[in-house]
């Protein structure tokens, strides 16, 4: 699934995302290691059938070990919440698993360095839905010519899986007539999921 050529042996031997935590922590593939305080790997529930694509830590993720738990990481708490999904029903992770310097967006050679991980993440996990938060999350997991202005809101499917792209928490908080959008596309992420699972 998704894999560029080139052995992966001791990432595709994981066989639990504990395991791949695990074997992340030692990570040095590329340079982003050198200059945060660890890997932050991801969060949620390790079952769960709806999973949510970012672009790599800030400095409280980098701080607490976990992704989305900053100003963005709560309101996309708030928006999952009013879709009516708990935390059992998610699991969120990053193009990057580490802090790019000052929060930068990550170089295409740091997400290509880290995608391994996120790929063995994604198998793992195995999800119906995967909601891309940002064009970096959307450029490095479907095109590297897509836009996010362009294409949000617009279900896409590869290797089986439905995915969503949708603009970055971040971004709202930025400039708020994003709000609206991103609701409409959650919505179309909660139809959905009940219509795959059968949930009136």
């Amino acid at each position: 699934m998704f894999r560029d050529n080139g052995p992966e042996d001791k990432i595709e031997r994981c066989r639990t995302l504990d395991e791949l935590a695990e074997l992340a922590r030692g990570c040095c593939r590329c340079g982003l290691r050198a200059g945060c305080s660890g890997v932050v790997f991801g969060k949620g529930n390790p079952e769960a059938k709806l999973m949510f694509i970012g672009e790599g830590p800030g400095a409280e993720e980098d701080r607490q070990g976990l992704p989305f738990v900053g100003k963005a990481g709560q309101l996309l708490d708030r928006i999952v919440a009013a879709a009516g999904f708990g935390p059992e029903h998610v699991y969120i992770a990053n193009i990057v698993k580490c802090r790019p310097p000052g929060n930068r967006v990550p170089v295409r050679e740091e997400a290509d360095a880290c995608r391994p991980w996120l790929v063995r993440q994604i198998e793992l996990i195995n999800p119906a839905i995967i909601i891309l938060l940002g064009s970096v999350a959307l450029q490095n997991m479907v095109d590297h010519n897509s836009r996010i202005t362009r294409d949000r809101g617009q279900w896409i499917k590869k290797e089986g899986i439905e995915f969503m792209p949708t603009y970055h928490p971040a971004a709202l908080l930025r400039d708020e007539t994003k709000k609206r959008p991103v609701w409409e596309d959650i919505k179309k992420v909660r139809d959905r999921y009940h219509q795959l699972f059968d949930i009136p």
